[in-house]
């Protein structure tokens, strides 16, 4: 297959918002430590680059992206140390081969500069409920995407993204009636009563614009869901499986 270019999109943020609901805080709204989830990035990102293709990294500003905190523990990779080693030390290549540290702000990639790329890809973490769910310019680029049929694929907190297809146009939300998979209310519940507080929750978001949501033992257990172009998952255990899919996406 003769390499083509990926477009991946990441946050600028480095927390998101918690609402407090118990403790000290109760009632105030306190900012998270959170970034990209690590294997989400990493493991589609390996193989896009073994398959030979161009990544180019993107954010709403440009900033310099942060992991979140939690995909960095041995316990997100359920103790295996050196997977989490080799994925660790992927980014740190992307920082200095592939302008990782420097995504391209999305306005500086016109309509014609978007053409050139086969797909987006949207890695989750919390990051994204900071500032990729409202930002005019993302939803530029994934408008573009979706009307040019070009494989599109988001994972855990990513799908959040798509509703800033809401910010420009005509203000539709151009995935209704999609069928998505993202992380649940359930998931996030369990989180909620981990940090204390109340998060937005990403599967309500996209059901209350029109999507169809598929949750249930396929999202937990890490299945994608392909609708149209859209490939989607809703938890790192998804990341395998989203790789391999949106490769052969790219291959058509």
């Amino acid at each position: 297959m003769p390499p083509k270019k990926v477009l991946i999109v990441l946050s600028d943020a480095h927390s998101f918002p918690i609402k407090k609901t118990s403790g000290p805080e109760a009632g105030q709204t306190v900012d998270q430590p959170s970034g990209f989830f690590l294997m989400e990035l990493a493991k589609p990102l390996q193989k896009f680059l073994d398959a030979g293709h161009e990544v180019t990294f993107a954010s709403p500003k440009g900033q310099e992206p942060a992991p979140d905190p939690n995909s960095e523990s041995l316990l997100a990779f359920a103790g295996n140390f050196y997977e989490r080693r080799r994925e660790t030390e992927l980014i740190e290549r992307m920082k200095r081969e592939n302008g990782f540290t420097r995504p391209r702000p999305f306005s500086t990639i016109s309509d014609d500069e978007l053409a050139t790329f086969a797909g987006v890809f949207i890695p989750g973490g919390h990051a994204p409920l900071s500032d990729l769910g409202g930002d005019a310019e993302l939803g530029r680029i994934l408008r573009f995407f979706n009307k040019e049929n070009k494989p599109t694929a988001a994972i855990c907190h990513g799908p959040y993204a798509l509703l800033s297809t809401k910010k420009v146009g005509d203000g539709t939300f151009v995935y209704k009636g999609y069928d998505i998979t993202a992380w649940s209310d359930a998931e996030e519940k369990m989180m909620e009563t981990l940090w204390g507080g109340e998060v937005e929750k990403v599967e309500s978001a996209l059901r209350n614009e029109g999507a169809n949501m598929v949750e249930g033992a396929k999202e937990v257990t890490g299945g994608v869901t392909l609708h149209r172009e859209l490939l989607t998952g809703g938890n790192p255990l998804a990341a395998e499986e989203l790789g391999n899919r949106f490769l052969r996406m790219l291959s058509v």
